[in-house]
């Protein structure tokens, strides 16, 4: 992918989380009335921008009955296919199944998210937040 290309897909995605719910809410999944979690949608409330360390982000959108996630790393951007599974979104990268689950700034490893309660984490030293 050229460098222009990868700079439109990073705008097109920006510019569609920025359309998405704000998500100013907990990142973890609804309980239902009897205590126990659903994950018919509980991801829909990650939809849209979080903020990682360092200039990094990660964007997550509705595709179907999946999620699109991209991830802007110090390398650039990458885009994934992922699928609701449990209170989680799986995708593969690089040949590796990786998990998205809800968690604070302290599950992050991350010293520049710490203090923050509203996470989005893939594992440790990789994570994001929006408070």
């Amino acid at each position: 992918m050229t460098p222009s290309a990868k700079f439109c897909l990073v705008l097109a995605l920006t510019l569609v989380a920025g359309a998405c719910r704000s998500g100013n809410g907990p990142a973890t999944p609804n309980n239902t009335s009897s205590g126990a979690k659903t994950s018919t949608g509980a991801q829909d409330q990650w939809l849209g921008k979080w903020i990682g360390p360092e200039g990094t982000f990660l964007v997550l959108t509705k595709s179907g009955d999946g999620y699109g996630v991209m991830i802007q790393s110090l390398d650039g951007p990458n885009t994934y296919q992922g699928t609701a599974s449990g209170d989680s979104i799986q995708f593969e990268r690089n040949r590796k199944k990786e998990s998205i689950h809800a968690g604070s700034g302290q599950d992050t490893g991350m010293k520049w998210l710490l203090d923050k309660k509203n996470c989005l984490v893939i594992k440790t030293g990789e994570g994001f937040c929006r408070d």
